[in-house]
């Protein structure tokens, strides 16, 4: 089998079958910039057919009926299930949020994914391939993702090597050509990645999930924090300032009696002074065996409003594709759960 997305595979192929460079770009400028239908890119050379163009299956869609949201899910050759999720923005940009896991090791309570373990880590073909399905989907709308969030399932610093090789090749201008200022990835801390990280990628965004400033509750409900306590990642953080020619982003979940009163604002902006951050507070969207309650709206608005005052950067996030459980995980693990219960039988 050769991938179409395994770049020394096609290479391969290329010279096998003599296929002329151009043949090839003209196809990978067909599938991976325009998005077209698997059809119309391998006509530019119909030499290339023996490749496989995509090593996931999309086994289910499912599209929101109160807002832009649709969560796809993705089979493996052996059979695992992994997401991405299309957020159609208001204003007519589209974010693709892309998983690198198969479930995820750091545990975190108030996740889904957390909940599952870790089964394996994607390929970077498996990875790029959400990318590609998803845009050929939008492209039949007349749409194209603008923005890859790296924040589906799994730790993209557990998968790091791989994760390198993706993002090259997301904003190489012969395959994807991505912007890297519309590229973002989030993590729960791994400090020596994030450095590697923006090292490398100095213009690609790096989200820290923080949730709070505090070591006993942030542990409590992300166990991987009692390995990156939070001194070690104010010192991480101002050192990604200085690789970095873009903020950090800072994603607080609101937690109703965790991490959401006017003592843990001010701890937030004591914190964060002197770092170049952007905080964006997230609504709490309940998960199944995470007892853990989100905080209410007006109180969200007013822990933002107390940020801003203080000279910070502040978003308060939209949550889209409520319906349809558009939390990373949720739909996996039912998944998952309802397989075995019909093995078992």
């Amino acid at each position: 089998m050769t991938e179409f997305l395994d770049r020394d595979a096609l290479e391969a192929l290329r010279k096998a079958t003599r296929t002329d460079p151009e043949r090839v770009r003209m196809v990978r400028n067909a599938l991976l910039k325009d998005f077209a239908p698997d059809a119309v890119g391998l006509a530019r050379a119909p030499e290339l057919s023996p490749l496989t163009l995509h090593p996931l299956v999309l086994e289910q869609r499912h599209d929101s009926e109160l807002d832009g949201a649709s969560k796809l899910l993705f089979r493996t050759e052996a059979g695992l299930l992994t997401e991405s999720v299309i957020l159609r923005i208001a204003s007519g940009r589209t974010t693709l949020c892309v998983s690198s896991q198969i479930g995820c090791a750091a545990a975190c309570r108030f996740c889904a994914t957390g909940t599952m373990g870790i089964a394996r880590s994607l390929t970077a073909p498996e990875i790029l391939d959400q990318v590609f399905q998803a845009g050929q989907l939008l492209a039949a709308e007349g749409r194209r993702p603008r923005n890859v969030v790296f924040m589906g399932m799994g730790e993209p610093f557990h998968n790091e090597e791989t994760l390198v090789e993706v993002i090259e090749r997301l904003i190489d201008p012969a395959w994807f050509n991505l912007s890297p200022k519309k590229i973002l990835v989030s993590t729960v801390g791994i400090t020596d990645g994030m450095l590697r990280f923006a090292r490398r990628f100095p213009s690609v965004g790096l989200a820290l999930s923080l949730h709070s400033v505090r070591d006993e509750p942030r542990q409590s409900i992300m166990p991987i924090a009692k390995r990156y306590p939070l001194d070690t990642l104010q010192r991480t953080l101002r050192e990604v300032n200085a690789l970095q020619d873009r903020p950090v982003m800072l994603e607080y979940l609101m937690l109703d009696g965790v991490n959401d009163t006017d003592e843990d604002a001010e701890a937030l902006i004591a914190w964060t002074e002197g770092l170049d951050v952007h905080l964006n507070l997230i609504p709490f969207n309940p998960v199944d065996d995470a007892p853990l309650q989100g905080t209410p709206r007006a109180r969200c608005l007013a822990f933002g409003d107390q940020l801003k005052a203080a000279g910070r950067k502040t978003t308060l996030r939209h949550s889209l594709g409520r319906d349809i459980e558009a939390a990373c995980g949720q739909l996996v693990k039912r998944e998952n759960l309802a397989r075995a219960r019909t093995t078992k039988r």
